[in-house]
């Protein structure tokens, strides 16, 4: 079962980290794995998917620490916010010196 988010993800991690294509083959060459860039290229057209070991890897080449997470594999659904719940963060964010109360007043502490 192929997941959607593992070629746009790759994609979008390897340019973030200003990485060529070239470069990771070259990185994956490194680390005793032997790949062509069109195979690269297919990971992140969706063309094709790395196995489990490569994919760890490129998460190793790219950083990523939360692979599960990243790559949608998480139980949590995604955190929804209202407009207002976001003004109130934001104002928050503006006065960090309310947070004190803030936690005591929602009994936080």
């Amino acid at each position: 079962m192929k997941n959607e988010m593992i070629a746009k993800v790759l994609k979008e991690t390897r340019k973030r980290n200003s990485l060529s294509v070239k470069d990771v083959v070259l990185e994956l060459k490194n680390k005793s794995l032997s790949v062509a860039e069109k195979t690269v290229y297919g990971w992140e057209s969706g063309q094709s998917q790395p196995d489990a070991d490569t994919l760890l890897l490129l998460c190793e080449i790219y950083n990523i620490d939360d692979i599960l997470g990243t790559f949608g594999y998480n139980d949590t659904p995604p955190l929804q916010i209202t407009d207002f719940e976001k003004k109130l963060i934001l104002n928050l964010r503006a006065h960090p010196e309310m947070l004190d109360a803030v936690k005591k007043l929602l009994d936080m502490e």
